[in-house]
């Protein structure tokens, strides 16, 4: 069956789902938390048990990807994230609310890397994936853009249940479409398994992990929960890597980690997530907090920096195939820490135009990084392994975000000050993550140049 643009269009459309979903639930908080009774310690759980979710379940994903067949899981998961939408808009009280955003991450996590792995492989490595990916990464700007201004317009028109019900409809659609657009996957392999203990103690520990980011900004580091949930995670991760240095079929095989385009992709998506993935938090306390503006209007306002993103992850395409990743990866993270450094500069002497210039390069900069890393990250990685290598891509991506929000709001103060003394925290922060991008621009010089980005990784098995 010939790839067309229909069926990256399907890919496209499944990513846009998944990016979505994470900003169209945070304006109609409020309205979930006096509906169902919340209480304000726990209403964060709303979101924050789809993250841990989502979190610990990618690596999972992206074997299960591998080993069941692409269109399979990403069947799957599409409904499974279809029917947890239609509960979660049912639901009638917080625990049942909690669960069912659990499930909804779980959907999610098997979600991204199977899409990820098809674009992986449906398009050729080169400029065919490079462009790809372009738009893949595009329909996630789209996300950031239409999750915020959607979930105002929806939460103030049909009531907080239409910002879950939304999903129904889409995923509907694009399980359709997968029949249809998607090539059927070959019968699975005989002799291959999935590594069980190791898919446990990972799925276990990235959580464990995950809650205990989530969670120390509200408890307190120092707090039982948070240290228990760190112990714990470091124990089970441990225990994972030794039991996949024994596996015959791991999890996740650590020869992958020969690769050095996946390897320094991952580092730099790490310090991706904890910077510019953590931004748009800050900048919704400013406008919210700091400028006074509702919701409508703070979603209106991070139009202009998705359109921007948008743009740069085309741009990140073209350039990726001229000039390489080194090229690519070092001219987005040092114009994101140029154009955060501004951002930070304009937080508090004004309004939206004095952020403008720094919207500006930091957005075209995010979109150049973003497409960039998930194509290194895709390279030289053999056809029957893109699953587990976009899964480990987006595990890092999670955990980048949780360890770079908890420090960033550590060093901001947030929810600690009010007026002049906020603002003066979020330029702090906002300048501790521009200095983070500048880690990025050094891991960046570790890629080849481009003489000899033709042959840039032996393809490993």
């Amino acid at each position: 069956m010939p790839h067309t643009r229909w069926t990256l269009a399907l890919l496209a459309l499944s990513q846009l789902i998944t990016s979505l979903d994470f900003f169209i639930v945070v304006v109609a908080l409020p309205d979930i938390g006096a509906d169902l009774g919340f209480s304000a310690q726990s209403l964060q759980w709303v979101s924050s048990a789809y993250a841990v979710a989502y979190g610990g379940f990618l690596l999972l994903g992206g074997r299960l990807a591998d080993l069941a067949g692409r269109r399979r899981l990403f069947v799957a998961a599409l409904a499974l994230f279809a029917l947890s939408s239609l509960a979660a808009g049912l639901a009638t009280g917080p625990g049942v609310l909690v669960a069912v955003r659990a499930i909804q991450g779980l959907g999610g996590a098997l979600l991204f890397p199977a899409t990820l792995a098809l674009v992986n492989t449906l398009f050729e490595e080169g400029r065919a994936r490079n462009s790809a990916l372009a738009v893949w990464s595009g329909a996630g700007a789209g996300g950031l853009a239409l999750g915020s201004l959607l979930g105002g317009l929806l939460t103030g028109a049909f009531g907080w249940e239409a910002v879950f019900y939304v999903n129904v409809p889409l995923a509907g659609a694009a399980i359709a479409a997968a029949y249809a657009l998607i090539p059927a996957d070959g019968p699975m392999e005989r002799g291959r398994r999935l590594d069980l203990p190791g898919a446990v103690l990972a799925t276990a520990g990235v959580s464990l992990l995950a809650f205990a980011l989530i969670q120390g900004p509200e408890s307190g580091w120092a707090s039982t929960p948070v240290l228990v949930g760190f112990g714990l995670a470091v124990v089970l991760l441990a225990a994972f890597v030794a039991v996949e240095r024994g596996s015959g079929d791991p999890l996740m095989p650590l020869r992958l980690f020969g690769n050095r385009s996946l390897t320094s992709a991952i580092v730099i998506i790490l310090v991706f997530g904890g910077t510019f993935n953590s931004l748009p938090y800050f900048l919704t306390v400013y406008f919210q907090t700091v400028l006074g503006h509702g919701v409508v209007t703070t979603g209106l306002a991070f139009l202009v920096p998705a359109l921007l993103i948008a743009l740069g992850t085309q741009l990140g395409g073209r350039l990726a195939g001229r000039a390489g990743m080194r090229a690519t990866l070092l001219t987005g993270t040092l114009g994101g820490a140029a154009g955060t450094a501004a951002l930070a500069l304009g937080l508090g002497s004004g309004g939206y135009w004095a952020l403008l210039p720094g919207i500006v390069v930091l957005g075209v900069s995010q979109g150049l990084t973003w497409t960039g890393m998930w194509i290194a990250a895709a390279t030289g990685v053999a056809p029957h392994r893109q699953g587990v290598a976009s899964g480990m891509a987006s595990t890092a991506l999670q955990v980048g975000s949780a360890i770079g929000l908890a420090v960033l709001v550590a060093v901001g103060g947030v929810g600690e000050a009010t007026g002049a003394a906020l603002a003066g925290g979020l330029r702090s922060a906002v300048m501790v993550a521009a200095g983070g991008m500048l880690l990025g621009a050094a891991i960046s010089l570790t890629f080849a140049r481009k003489q000899r980005d033709a042959g840039l990784q032996p393809t490993l098995a």
